[in-house]
């Protein structure tokens, strides 16, 4: 009779270690595939879809095109990966704005401005000219306001210094405020060539915006 008893203990014994293993398992299986989840959403790095500016196929004025970044975390790597989809291109058959071999060698915010430092390959790749010029800047000021409001002036800087021109015609020695105006085709007319080498970005819009202009 006792030992009859104490192999019912025994077993329900054995039962209960069974029961408890099989618990303890089902929930650790149930937290591993928790912790798999966390990790698959913390790779999930959210795109940021930004707007950018280039040039219309007729080379007359400013066309936005779409543009999705994942590359940053903040807005001043946004910012720079901004400018890096600017010197890459278009992916719509847009023409380019700046130049492939341009380089970023710095990008500094301080309140409504941002200065951005180009390497020396912006001019000496730059075609030149005043309307391509004009559309090079206001595609930099614009697709920077654009995606970032408080961002109302671009100044520009080549190998750290501030030129009077980008290439002879626009002046660049004063920050750029973005003007969308420039997104709205025709543009008027060209600005005469070699009459504008001293000009201010204002009065070279004025007097392209002016009737009987060439």
């Amino acid at each position: 009779m006792m030992k009859k008893l104490f192999l019912n203990l025994l077993g329900v014994l054995l039962l209960g270690i069974l029961i408890g293993y099989g618990v303890s398992w089902f929930f650790q299986q149930g937290q591993k595939e928790e912790e798999s989840a966390r990790v698959v959403i913390a790779r999930d790095v959210p795109v940021r879809e930004l707007q950018l500016y280039f040039v219309a196929p007729d080379g007359t004025f400013l066309v936005p095109e779409p543009y999705e970044t994942s590359a940053c975390d903040d807005d001043l790597g946004c910012i720079q990966d901004l400018l890096s989809g600017l010197i890459y291109g278009s992916s719509q058959n847009n023409l380019p704005v700046l130049p492939k071999e341009t380089e970023v060698l710095a990008v500094d915010v301080g309140n409504d401005i941002v200065r951005i430092n180009f390497s020396r390959k912006l001019v000496d790749f730059h075609p030149g000219g005043s309307l391509t010029e004009l559309l090079t800047i206001y595609s930099v000021a614009n697709s920077l306001n654009e995606n970032f409001p408080y961002l109302r002036q671009v100044q520009i800087l080549v190998d750290g210094e501030v030129l009077q021109t980008l290439k002879g015609h626009v002046r660049i020695d004063q920050p750029i405020y973005a003007d969308y105006s420039f997104s709205e085709p025709p543009l008027p007319g060209p600005i005469p060539e070699g009459a504008d080498q001293n000009l201010s970005i204002e009065q070279l819009i004025q007097n392209n915006e002016s009737p009987g202009t060439d």
